[in-house]
């Protein structure tokens, strides 16, 4: 399953609102903010796992730059997700 890299988030966000915020683009089947031990707060990244490839490639270009909990978003991908490929061609196979 493929997964992108979300930056930028909001101390604020949860996992389950970084899933819900991916899952209107369709696709997402697993979401984690990663957390500070100690506040519990999100450490202003995380990571989305998605169905298949085309899922993630539609989620970036739905939804790079958009807003969650009040702050602007950074989706980085794979630069072979960019194009629909898949990561290691080996693995298509």
């Amino acid at each position: 399953m493929p997964k992108v890299y979300v930056g930028n988030l909001a101390s604020s966000v949860t996992s389950s609102d970084l899933l819900r915020h991916f899952a209107t683009a369709g696709g997402a089947i697993g979401a984690l903010a990663v957390t500070d031990r100690a506040s519990g707060q999100c450490r202003g990244f995380g990571f989305v796992e998605m169905a298949k490839v085309s899922d993630v490639v539609v989620a970036y270009s739905l939804l790079n730059n958009s807003v969650l909990n009040g702050q602007s978003i950074k989706i980085e991908l794979d630069p072979a997700l960019k194009n629909g490929k898949a990561r290691n061609r080996a693995m298509a196979r």
